[in-house]
């Protein structure tokens, strides 16, 4: 009894600061969106294009705002809107639908040894921050790992990578600043197979002189890591700044292009209004979302769940 107590006391903790964490979304648009609803006395048309507005002012996209528009529109002509509350739940719900087939965890497969996870993202949105936290959490799991630094580009990266690593005794396989990344990241390889490490998380370069050359390099890799196992990369993960709303889905749509993304992680949402750019994101490219980041802290970094989500939207 305590034990569920704790674990539902544990939840409820962690949905308060995905709330917390969804602050200036929410505030953006669901709220914008309740006083609208709230403040008039009849639902009609002129309603519905404001609603539009706010939706698309949060980054939503246009496809995911005609798609809940649609739905609203349809059931105010069959007179199904009878009230604000009706109109704000069948929003919630219509988000969701958008939302839920991006809800796919993480699997590490245990026949895939190691299992080589691929770190892709421009800098600044996060990424070597993440490939830590991530390391963190499978190391909780019992899961070995291995790190490999191959954002050679940039030395405090390579640091950063170090850090995580001595902080939270992971090895971590390194060369010096301007090294071949794909020399580094195959030696990590070779060195996780001699130690039948469990999960390789690979670090690559946000920036290079050009967008072509960071796409090139990246299929380098690729091929590099082929040679060593015909399976892997086995997930590549596209480390997006949620903050730059329209501009992530831009880099999602030239990154999936290049290399195949299997998997998207979202940080930033704490810091951001844009936060509507996730549905804009999965109408598009219907990936998964691995994780959502809403903070500082480990747990901060959270598997991303459609409901939770949109409930801390609108709670």
């Amino acid at each position: 009894m305590l034990l569920k107590q704790n674990k539902e006391s544990e939840k409820k903790g962690l949905f308060t600061r995905l709330k917390e964490g969804l602050a200036k979304t929410r505030s953006r648009f669901t709220q914008n969106i309740s006083q609208l609803i709230l403040g008039k006395k009849t639902l009609d048309k002129e309603l519905l294009d404001l609603i539009e507005m706010q939706l698309l002012s949060a980054d939503v996209g246009i496809e995911s705002t005609q798609q809940l528009i649609h739905t609203l529109t349809e059931k105010l002509s069959r007179h199904e809107l009878n009230n604000s509350e009706t109109v704000l739940k069948i929003l919630q719900d219509e988000m969701k639908k958008i939302l839920l087939p991006a809800q796919i965890p993480l699997s590490i497969f245990s026949d895939k040894k190691p299992f080589v996870i691929l770190m892709v993202g421009m800098n600044g949105a996060g990424k070597t921050t993440t490939i830590g936290k991530i390391a963190k959490k499978l190391q909780i799991e019992n899961k070995s790992i291995l790190l490999a630094a191959g954002d050679t580009f940039r030395a405090a990266a390579i640091e950063q990578l170090q850090v995580w690593g001595e902080r939270n005794q992971i090895p971590v396989v390194s060369q010096q600043s301007g090294a071949d990344t794909a020399a580094v990241i195959y030696d990590a390889m070779e060195s996780a197979k001699s130690r039948a490490v469990d999960v390789l998380i690979a670090d690559t370069a946000g920036r290079l002189h050009t967008q072509t050359n960071l796409m090139e390099e990246l299929k380098k890799i690729k091929r590099v890591l082929t040679k060593l196992d015909a399976t892997a990369p086995h997930e590549i993960l596209l480390v997006l700044d949620a903050s730059i709303g329209q501009n992530a889905l831009t880099q999602a749509k030239q990154f999936n292009e290049a290399i195949g993304v299997t998997g998207l992680v979202l940080t930033k949402l704490d810091g951001t209004a844009k936060g509507g750019i996730i549905f804009a994101i999965t109408n598009q490219l219907k990936l998964p979302i691995r994780f959502i980041g809403v903070g500082e802290g480990i747990d901060d970094l959270r598997p991303f769940d459609a409901n939770e989500f949109v409930n801390a939207l609108f709670e």
